[in-house]
């Protein structure tokens, strides 16, 4: 029997990617065995791992890939715009696969990895929560948004509970004027998802990924239940950050919507 607070078996999807590569580390002291899975190569397996190679548009690999797993930390799939039918293969049809299978197999918790691009349509000089309606900036937002009311569907019809985790922009340090509102440290997002996964009846919540920075667009405490506590912030960022350049024209809409840049990205110019 394991202990309390940790799985036998978690999984974690999309460990390849940038925050894969942070959770395959951190996530470990939760599970006796953390089942690693990534459509790109993942290297040998390492202590008290699986290495699963798994496309989500593979109905079969995924119902095989969930089989026997505890909980899942689903950051797998596209993260950034682009050309429709890959955002489609691994985002759309995969998080459907996902839990479909996470239902077949018994899994009662997901942390999904959501974007704040489900909300990028809103104005920059907005505060909103989790009860304001979603305003997709691009296809990959669209996606994000069906994973979103995916997962209240399998809460509301199988039991199955999920966080959303809106994140922000979680990288070593902020790059840009808007990433000092939207930074999330590798710390906070290790406690971020820590906490979605250990934190008992959370139901279907979602909750906005980002650092103790000035100027927070988003309002958490809707997710006050999941004790999440940032501990870092941008702030201390903000000199280098402004030495990088002036600040954009104020009437230019990656300047104006929450979006940034993924409010003119895309293939839309055609």
């Amino acid at each position: 029997m394991n202990p309390p607070g940790k799985f036998y078996r978690l999984l974690l999807t999309g460990a390849a990617g940038g925050l894969g590569q942070v959770l395959r580390e951190r996530l470990k002291p939760l599970a006796t065995v953390l089942r690693v899975s990534d459509i790109a190569d993942l290297g040998p397996a390492r202590e008290g791992e699986e290495v699963v190679s798994c496309d989500l548009g593979d109905k079969a690999a995924v119902h095989a890939l969930v089989d026997g797993v505890d909980a899942i930390a689903h950051f797998g799939g596209v993260s950034v715009e682009g050309p429709w039918d890959p955002i489609l293969n691994a985002n759309i049809v995969g998080v459907f696969n996902l839990y479909e299978a996470a239902r077949k197999h018994g899994v009662k918790r997901v942390v999904y990895a959501s974007s704040n691009h489900v909300v990028g349509f809103y104005r920059q000089d907005q505060r909103i929560d989790a009860d304001d309606p979603m305003r997709p900036d691009g296809l990959y937002g669209v996606s994000k948004c069906f994973g979103e009311s995916l997962s209240r569907l399998y809460f509301d019809r199988h039991g199955i509970e999920t966080v959303c985790l809106r994140i922000g922009s979680s990288f070593p340090e902020a790059k840009d004027r808007r990433m000092l509102r939207t930074w999330l440290s590798y710390d906070d997002l290790v406690q971020l998802v820590t906490k979605s996964l250990v934190t008992p009846a959370v139901g279907h919540t979602i909750v906005f990924g980002a650092s103790r920075n000035a100027g927070l667009w988003w309002d958490n405490r809707k997710a006050a239940h999941l004790g999440f506590e940032p501990k870092d912030s941008a702030d201390g960022q903000r000199e280098r950050v402004e030495a990088l350049g002036p600040p954009l024209d104020a009437a230019d809409p990656v300047a104006v919507y929450q979006g940034g840049a993924f409010v003119t990205a895309g293939p839309f110019d055609d």
